[in-house]
């Protein structure tokens, strides 16, 4: 075949650096900016913006297709659950609401897919970091136009203007808990950067300012957990990481032990801790919807009322939920309640097992690999995790992508796969962008 033909230079181009930098690049933006996308350019035009980086990114996955393993391509984890949701449609109220809820999951699914194939994990965390600092920063720029210069809110993008007043900000994310969300995910990202040296020091000290001012004036308690959880995380990794190797398999069953016993002991003392926290209105907003959803779960427990992501206003027993309660939900405000309600205890297993196996892998590849890029990845699965007790981004949009691509990244280096690699090549590690351990 010519070398110059369309096709072949079609192929060259969708192979190249660039492309999968900008790619990437576009794949986060349209990810993380989905709200601000959607409230002013609609619906339609956020679905036509994601439907058209899935059908390019089709187009990247063709071309680099020898440099892939089919069989790697996924996590089980993750596909058994995809099969699960889309089975979901058969005992649903509303089959094209299921399914229209299903090619959501599947379309950001495969965004995370595409970027962990063609991005390493530095290249990666670059990518987040520059995404996150300029919705960042033009989340501040525009809660200073809207609460000091103008004084007036943009409702069309969600914002209060209540920045004079030292917050609560929603920024272009939405919601509050939704900013803080994301200002601890950037802080972990630029953290990452700074001890990297991937941008120059001024560049990082600024970075690492904005995420931890806009953590601040979002004023989310879900930010203060997000916070302390990932510290305790990373300094829990630290220890590992410089540990003897001889000693790190008895710290980890330790600190494995440790945390149980945390968890246990939190939630004997949650009432005193949200009172700490000053979300003692909101647990018991969040409480009374708990105890109605385990009500309708208790009518299918199995198999739940079919996957939807975010509650419509007319899905079925969302409606019926938010009626008897008097409020207007769009989520479960927990994401394991939410696949709990929407895949039975089923789906419950299959996500936890994506969220844990995914978190251990990491877990493990961090604490072994000198390269403190590592750690970015159970940093962030542990913000997800434990945001997920309190909010259901995880399960669609920015959330979902981000976990998808940790659970990618995570098994890349640490699975099934990767063993059936190393006999094959003789014990040599197949992944070429493995550091020296």
């Amino acid at each position: 075949m010519n070398p110059y033909s369309p096709v072949r230079m079609a192929a060259r181009l969708l192979r190249s650096a660039d492309v999968a930098r900008a790619y990437t690049l576009a794949a986060l933006l349209a990810a993380f900016g989905s709200h601000a996308v959607e409230r002013t350019a609609g619906r339609v035009t956020l679905a036509t913006v994601i439907v058209s980086l899935v059908v390019l990114g089709i187009g990247i996955i063709a071309a680099r297709r020898r440099e892939l393993r089919p069989l790697g391509f996924a996590p089980t984890s993750f596909v058994v659950f995809l099969v699960w949701a889309l089975v979901s449609t058969i005992w649903s109220n509303d089959d094209d609401a299921t399914l229209g809820g299903w090619m959501s999951l599947v379309a950001y699914g495969f965004l995370a897919l595409v970027i962990a194939h063609i991005r390493d994990t530095l290249q990666t965390v670059r990518a987040i970091g520059d995404v996150l600092r300029w919705l960042l920063a033009a989340s501040l720029a525009l809660e200073i136009l809207s609460g000091i210069l103008l004084d007036m809110p943009f409702p069309f993008l969600g914002i209060a203007g209540q920045i004079a007043n030292g917050g609560p900000i929603q920024g272009l994310f939405g919601t509050r808990n939704m900013l803080g969300f994301v200002a601890i995910v950037a802080l972990v990202t630029f953290l990452v950067e700074w001890r990297t040296q991937s941008v120059p020091p001024q560049k990082a000290a600024f970075s690492i300012t904005l995420a931890a001012l806009l953590a601040v004036l979002s004023a989310s308690p879900t930010a203060v957990v997000l916070a302390l959880s990932v510290a305790v995380a990373l300094l829990a990794l630290t220890l590992v990481r410089r540990a003897a190797p001889e000693r790190r398999r008895s710290l980890q069953w330790t600190l494995a032990i440790a945390l149980v016993l945390s968890l246990s002991i939190a939630y004997a003392l949650r009432h005193p801790i949200l009172r700490w926290l000053d979300a003692t209105a909101g647990f018991s907003l969040r409480a009374d919807l708990w105890n109605a959803i385990l009500t309708w779960v208790g009518n299918r427990p199995i198999q739940g009322f079919g996957w939807h992501g975010g509650w419509d206003a007319d899905a079925y027993p969302m409606n019926v939920i938010n009626v008897l309660l008097g409020e207007s939900h769009r989520s479960a405000l927990n994401a394991y309640f939410d696949v709990l309600l929407q895949l039975g205890w089923v789906g419950l297993l299959l996500f936890a097992a994506l969220c844990g196996v995914a978190f251990v892998r990491s877990w493990l590849v961090a604490s072994e690999r000198k390269s403190t890029v590592y750690a970015w990845t159970p940093a962030v699965l542990a913000a997800l995790i434990v945001d997920s007790m309190f909010e259901s981004f995880t399960l669609e949009g920015a959330g979902w992508l981000l976990l998808v691509l940790c659970a990618v990244r995570a098994g890349q280096s640490r699975s099934w796969r990767e063993s059936l690699d190393l006999v094959a090549s003789g014990g040599e590690s197949q992944d070429p962008l493995a550091p020296p351990r």
